[in-house]
Formats: structure tokens, C-alpha cells, sequence
């Protein structure tokens, strides 16, 4: 609910959360960005949203509830339509036994709302006030198992499967099968937390497949006969063409689901069995995170602070397509994005919404190119140039020139670590001396699976499977293995796998952790959840930029680096295993060259 911002600095007041200097600053900053002191608030994390209405509720003198949405019978959730229940931010979530229905609301002091609400419940009632966020999940008990709909849906088409289906308005119209269909694939990736969704076309049927936590896996077999209704319906979502068939196509269209906005970039493309599509989905109601949460630690975590002090310079992030470099680069640029400074940005395309920011999309038909970007940011009065990708020597003369002329550059490159994207930018054409000094850091990434932590196994390794471990990871002599085992207390103190003991002691490894397969449940896949990064963050040292001008080649420069300090990515992995944060399996899987 929206909270007066008068309230708002009492019940900051009263709390002790903040004092009168730190209000007047927040009241400032809301003032300027005209923005809700509520919300000014809770993105500065004076408060979280849940201490907030809890200090709201006391102060109001209305019950506060937090909502269990597998405790809600389905009866009593339905006495309310879910058309009035989603309109209102309402859920009715218990009958007393006294016959009071209790009733809790995002916003109690809607006196419309509840009178509405009343005439569908009665007027014995009992209000209760619960965050945005509860309210939400609650609401999502009013859909059954997606899966069990898509399914029904599916049959409904199969029946047909047979026959040559044409494709006709009421077909791909908002109401038909066909569009439940998308809905439903789209509802349930969501919910299974994909990033991606592919529509393959296979000889006797239609394959749909997610991305889930960075692998693909089936979901569903579709009749091969609703491939032409299906490819039309997300085209017109999409806003392509839907009788263009020969050529690849691209779109984006949005959609809303418990109460978050969801952004689908569209790629279709002709394929030996018809047309495919795939889709990436992208969360616009996500806010930045921290460097810490993103997997930063230790040396890499120092480095980077370093890099984003500096007042002009160039910082860029390697790896492969799906490593995660947007998401770094959101976040850095969302830690520095202040009204003090002017953040101009030219992608391709706009992943990432960040408020504040001048965000332009290229367009190679209209001329829109990365340099050409470039050249106009360079004209904006920028602070701080974000370039999506630096894939010719032009954009990274550009970039390099910006990053001389006072500018803080930050962009990506397609290099499988750190160390390799010095000598690719030799190789575009920069001279070395430009490289030495505009460089201040090089972040190599991948993204590794979660372990669920509520699931995983700790176990004892056999002797064979030690010295497996110490192969792979090179390993090879006393000392190094010291450093492992010091790198893995400095890990534990810095937070990580807190509450666990040691993996390994100086002389060896004690301990390892595996996934449990069969954990399917909360949100887990095979004993997996979520993911986090593995990084390697060269910082561009004295030593580095002799060797950038002797012309050295990726492998030098790996070993100077590694012996300045700097974790690599094999061993920030290992490390983040040790502590239970993923597997030996994951990390190798991601960062075996």
C-alpha cells in the first residue's frame, strides 16, 4: 500500500531506523527524484517492505498477517472471484470458527475495495493487512497445476492431430486453444524459473524445451499440426510478420504474471522442419543485487571496488553467450547510478530497464551501429558509457578514446577469460601503450548451479577421488594446496557457507557436497537451484601493463596475474564447492576449456 510519506518518517522515528539527519537526506532524495519517501525507503534498505508494514499495522492498529499459501483451503480462497480478489490485492484465507471471515488486503484503508468485498463475503469480517509480496503468492493458489492445464489444453489439440490443420482468425485470436496454449507454456516457465524458451520443430512433433538454472530440458511434446497456429500467435504478439517465413525475425512483447512484468525477447528462425522460436525471458520487476550476492569475494570483490572508484578508465566483462555479463553490468551501473552523474548506455538490445539511465537500442537498418552509438553518447555529456559489446576495432577505438578522454567505460567482450581479452584487443587493432593505460579491470565469469541447500549431501571423497579433484585442478604441490585450504577459510569468514564446517585442513580435502538427484521440490531441479558466478578479476597492474607492451601472449599474462594474487575462475569454483555452494561437477562443466 502506498504509506503518506509523513507517516513514513515517524514510523522511522519510532522504529529507530534511521535518524532525523539520515530522514532529511531520504526526504531530499525522494523530493529530487520525485519519487514516494516509501519507496526511496525500501530501495535504500533503511526498511524492508515487511518491517514496514508491520511498523504501519502497529501504528494503525490493524492486524498484521503473514499468509501461508499452502495453509489457504480452496473453498474458503474461492468465496471471492479471483477477477475481484487480483483487482483488489485481497485474499480471504480463513473462516473462523466463530463464522468471522478474515480477510487480508495489500491496502485495509480502501474503503471501496471493501465494501465490494463485503457484499461478495458478508459483512462479518475481519481485516487483516499483509505485504504486496504475500498477497501475491496467495493469489497464485486460484491457478491449479499449470502443467495439468497445458496438458488439457494439449489433448483438446491432439484429437485433431491428424489432420492438416490451416490456419484461420479464430485460431490464433485471444480466446482460442491456441493462445491458452502460449499462455500456459509461458505461465508454467515462469513458475519453473526459465530463462529461455525454445519451439523446436521435430519430423512428427513440436518439442518445447526450457532453459533452466543455464540446462535444457524437455517439457513437453506438442502435435506437430499446431506448429503454424502456435509460430502465428507468437509472432502477432511479438509484432512480426506472420506470413514471412523464409527469413529470421526479431520481436519483444511483455507480460504480466502475480503481479510482476515480464519482458520476452522473440527470435524466430526457419529450421529443415519449419520455423523456430525461442524466447528469452527477462524479469523487469528484478532490482539490482550486490556484488557479494552475485558471487564476488576476497581478491575479485577488492578488485572491483577498486575499478568503479576510478573516475575514468575502461572495465571490461568476458565469457560466453549466458554467462551473466548483462546481469554484472546492471548491477555495476545500478551501485553507481546516482543524480550526480549522466549514464549513457548503447545495447543491443535493451536487456535490462534501469531508471536513471539513458539506454539507447541499436538499429543496423536505420545505421544505429555500436560505433555510431558511440559517437553520438560521446555528444551527451556522459559520465559513465556502458557499450553492449565491443565486437570491432572502430567500437573499441571509440571506446578506448572515451575511456582517455575522462570517461568510465564499461563493456563486454567474447573471450573465454580475463587474461585473452588484452591480446584480442591487440588483435582489433588498439596499440598497446592505449590498452596499459585505459584498462583498469577484466572480469572472466560463468554461471554454475546452486546447490539446494536444504538438500545437499556432504559426504567423504575416497582417496582416488582426491587426487582426481587435485588433477583437475592442478593441484600439484604442498604449498598450493595451503593456499586452497587459506582461500577457503577467508571465504568462510567473508560469509560464505556460513554455519558449515572446513572442507579441507592444510595437507587436504576432509569433505565434498553433492546434489541430491531426486530433490525436485521448492523450486529445485535435481538437487539444484538457482545460480550464482565463478570470476576471475585481473586487475591491470604495473607488471600486467609491461607485459601488454612486450606484446605478451594470454598465457604470460594468466601467470603474472595469478601471481600478483588473483583467483581464476577454476579456483574460485573449487572454492565455492568446498563451502557447499555448488558442485565439482558444475564448476568443471562450465569452465573446462
Amino acid at each position: 500500500m502506498r504509506i503518506p510519506d509523513a507517516i513514513i518518517e515517524k514510523l522511522l522515528l519510532r522504529s529507530s531506523a534511521a535518524t532525523e539527519e539520515q530522514i532529511k537526506a531520504l526526504k531530499e532524495e525522494a523530493e529530487h527524484s520525485r519519487r514516494p519517501l516509501q519507496d526511496i525507503v525500501i530501495e535504500k534498505e533503511v526498511v524492508n517492505e515487511k518491517t514496514l508494514t508491520q511498523a504501519f499495522a502497529d501504528y494503525a492498529q490493524i492486524p498484521y498477517v503473514e499468509l501461508n499459501p499452502q495453509n489457504i483451503p480452496s473453498d474458503v480462497l474461492n468465496r471471492i472471484p479471483e477477477r475481484i480478489a487480483r483487482q483488489y490485492n485481497a485474499v480471504l484465507f480463513k473462516i473462523g470458527d466463530d463464522g468471522v471471515a478474515q480477510l487480508a488486503m495489500e491496502d485495509p484503508d480502501d474503503i471501496q475495495a471493501v465494501n465490494f468485498i463485503q457484499k461478495e463475503i458478508g459483512s462479518n469480517t475481519r481485516i487483516y493487512i499483509a505485504t504486496s509480496e504475500n498477497i501475491l503468492a496467495a493469489l497464485e493458489n486460484y491457478r491449479g497445476d499449470v502443467n495439468q492445464e497445458l496438458n488439457e489444453v494439449i489433448d483438446v489439440q491432439r484429437e485433431d492431430a491428424l489432420a492438416e490443420q490451416t490456419i484461420n482468425k479464430q485460431d490464433i485470436a485471444e480466446d482460442s486453444p491456441i493462445a491458452q496454449t502460449v499462455n500456459l507454456l509461458l505461465e508454467y516457465a515462469i513458475r519453473s524459473h526459465a530463462s529461455d524458451v525454445h519451439i523446436e520443430p521435430r519430423e512428427e512433433y513440436v518439442q518445447v524445451r526450457y532453459r533452466i538454472d543455464g540446462v535444457l530440458k524437455e517439457v513437453n511434446r506438442l502435435p506437430k499440426s499446431v506448429l503454424g497456429a502456435l509460430i502465428s500467435r507468437i509472432k502477432i504478439m511479438s509484432n512480426l510478420k506472420i506470413d514471412e517465413r523464409r527469413v529470421p525475425q526479431d520481436g519483444r512483447f511483455k507480460i504480466k504474471i502475480a503481479g510482476r512484468q515480464y519482458a520476452l525477447r522473440v527470435s524466430s528462425l526457419p529450421v529443415a522442419d519449419g520455423e523456430k522460436i525461442a524466447m528469452r525471458i527477462l524479469d523487469e520487476s528484478d532490482q539490482a543485487v550486490t556484488l557479494e550476492s552475485l558471487g564476488y569475494w576476497g581478491k575479485s570483490l577488492e578488485v572491483m571496488r577498486l575499478a568503479l572508484t576510478e573516475p575514468n578508465g575502461m572495465v571490461l566483462v568476458t565469457g560466453p553467450t549466458g554467462s551473466g555479463k548483462s546481469t554484472s553490468l546492471f548491477s555495476v551501473l545500478s551501485i553507481l547510478n546516482t543524480p550526480t552523474v549522466n549514464i549513457s548506455t548503447i545495447e543491443d538490445p535493451v536487456e535490462y530497464r534501469i531508471p536513471g539511465v539513458n539506454q539507447t537500442q541499436t538499429n543496423e537498418k536505420a545505421g544505429m551501429t555500436f560505433a555510431n552509438g558511440l559517437r553520438a553518447l560521446l555528444r551527451q555529456d556522459p559520465n559513465i558509457i556502458m557499450i553492449g559489446e565491443i565486437r570491432d576495432g572502430e567500437t573499441a577505438d571509440l571506446g578506448v578514446q572515451a575511456a582517455l578522454t575522462g570517461h568510465l567505460v564499461f563493456s563486454t567482450l567474447h573471450t573465454n577469460n580475463a587474461a585473452t581479452c588484452l591480446p584480442r584487443l591487440l588483435d582489433m587493432g588498439i596499440e598497446p601503450f592505449l590498452i596499459a593505460s585505459t584498462v583498469r579491470a577484466v572480469v572472466g565469469q560463468r554461471l554454475v548451479r546452486c546447490l539446494h541447500k536444504d538438500t545437499r549431501q556432504n559426504y567423504t571423497p575416497t582417496e582416488e577421488e582426491k587426487q582426481a579433484v587435485m588433477r583437475m585442478f592442478n593441484i600439484t604441490t604442498p604449498q598450493a594446496f595451503k593456499t586452497i585450504h587459506e582461500l577457503e577459510k577467508r571465504a568462510l569468514a567473508e560469509g560464505m557457507g556460513t554455519g558449515i564446517p572446513l572442507s579441507t585442513s592444510e595437507t587436504g580435502i576432509i569433505s565434498l557436497w553433492r546434489a541430491d538427484n531426486d530433490d525436485n521440490n521448492d523450486d529445485a531441479h535435481n538437487g539444484y537451484k538457482g545460480r550464482t558466478g565463478i570470476y576471475e578479476v585481473l586487475a591491470n597492474t604495473v607488471g600486467i601493463q609491461k607485459l601488454i607492451m612486450a606484446n605478451a601472449t594470454s598465457n604470460q599474462i594468466q601467470a603474472q596475474a595469478i601471481a600478483e594474487g588473483m583467483i581464476s575462475m577454476q579456483t574460485d569454483g573449487l572454492i565455492k564447492a568446498l563451502r557447499g555452494e555448488t558442485t565439482i561437477e558444475e564448476v568443471l562443466r562450465v569452465s573446462k576449456d
